[in-house]
């Protein structure tokens, strides 16, 4: 990327979509000199979208546009995407790429395990898988007794899904003692952070080497960053995309290598370009480049999300740092769940943890740990393993009763 790509980004957004000609009212996009110029145009979010529901983000004609998604909107109108024809082929040559990444080949067989759907996920997988030349296995996510018919009879070699289906078919496969008819070599999971002790069970269980894909449905979907083989970060296309980290309550840019959260700009879109798009996760530009020689830059694993953040006795506790405690803890698993509640004036966090063995020893050690890492007191509480619901989806882990 250079800067004359990201001025041209800013000046067709600004020239075409009609939200940007509201968001850049009054500034001279054409103007632009430096970063520092970019980096003080305003930003735009999910609500900024959500403001010009269906379709103020549209920049080009109705008749080019060829594909419409959307996110879900549980929490408001959802968030509508059109793309053109040369976009979905700019997002099936990066999903591509990522598969390549990861290792595919045109010889493999990708069972798809993601929803189907607005929602960006089946779409952009079985795209790239195509895109590449491998077989596509378009299984969808639920229906298990199905996908282990289609995983042993057709000796599908990748598995795609979010993590906690994965862990559900991990599980599965022990209790039905079927690794050795697996076939299994790569697993892409997508859609929800998951920490070292899920990715060694599932990896341990089904024999796969786990790679992390990251996306969102306003950028294209999945498929715009994941991790090579050796797993040092997520590569992404910075001819696609412009990434930059900021300080989520001052919103200054942060420099690579501290954590804040991602803002992305796409270089290439035509239906629906964004510029300083908050994506509310957090993570870190990795300043240095990966040993495998890649020339993509690469950032972090996503810690958590600005709006997953909880705040208890006066400190901030994102998910990720739940998973690196219970990591270092020998005998506990990587199913937990957190329970907020408020008592007799103070708040209470009990923290639920499926385990192995030794119950009351453990959930001590938890306790002082939790203690050590994080700085706060909790209650703890350990249960057998498969205690805690599985989900072919996302799994919810946090329950915050507080009013």
């Amino acid at each position: 990327m250079n800067f004359t790509e990201l001025k041209q980004a800013v000046i067709y957004a600004h020239k075409n979509s009609p939200l940007y000609q509201k968001v850049f009212d009054g500034i001279g996009t054409e103007n632009l000199n430096s970063i520092e110029d970019f980096q003080n145009l305003p930003f735009s979010d999910k609500h900024t979208l959500r403001e010009v529901y269906p379709l103020g983000l549209q920049a080009v004609p109705d008749e080019d546009v060829v594909r419409i998604h959307s996110s879900s909107g549980t929490t408001g109108n959802p968030v509508i995407i059109p793309y053109t024809k040369q976009d979905v082929e700019d997002w099936a040559e990066m999903f591509s790429w990522c598969y390549k990444t990861a290792g595919v080949h045109s010889s493999d067989r990708v069972q798809i395990m993601v929803g189907y759907g607005l929602w960006t996920a089946g779409a952009g997988f079985q795209r790239g898988c195509e895109t590449l030349g491998a077989t596509a296995v378009p299984t969808g996510p639920g229906n298990t007794e199905k996908q282990f018919q289609m995983m042993i009879d057709l000796k599908s070699t990748v598995i795609c899904s979010t993590s906690s289906y994965a862990l559900l078919i991990a599980e599965e496969a022990a209790r039905r003692n079927v690794k050795d008819k697996l076939n299994l070599r790569i697993g892409i999971m997508g859609s929800e952070r998951f920490g070292d002790l899920m990715r060694s069970r599932i990896s341990s269980e089904l024999g796969i080497e786990i790679f992390d894909i990251y996306g969102l449905t306003e950028i294209y979907g999945p498929g715009i960053a994941i991790d090579c083989s050796k797993h040092e970060g997520m590569h992404w296309r910075d001819d696609f995309m412009y990434f930059e980290i900021i300080d989520p309550v001052t919103g200054k840019n942060l420099p690579d290598g501290e954590s804040g959260e991602l803002v992305i700009t796409t270089l290439k879109k035509q239906a629906a370009p964004l510029i300083r798009y908050r994506t509310h996760d957090i993570t870190r530009i990795i300043p240095n480049k990966c040993s495998c020689g890649s020339p993509y830059p690469m950032i972090d694993r996503i810690l958590g999300r600005t709006d997953d953040m909880i705040k208890v006795k006066g400190v901030n506790i994102y998910p990720g740092q739940i998973e690196d405690v219970l990591r270092d803890i020998d005998g506990a698993t990587s199913e937990y769940q957190i329970h907020i509640n408020h008592v007799q004036g103070k708040d209470v966090l009990t923290l639920i943890v499926e385990s192995k063995s030794g119950y009351a020893g453990l959930a001590k050690t938890i306790i002082k740990v939790f203690k050590a890492k994080i700085g706060i007191t909790i209650e703890c509480e350990c249960v057998p393993v498969g205690t805690l619901p599985r989900s072919e989806k996302k799994s919810k882990r946090v329950f915050d009763n507080r009013d």
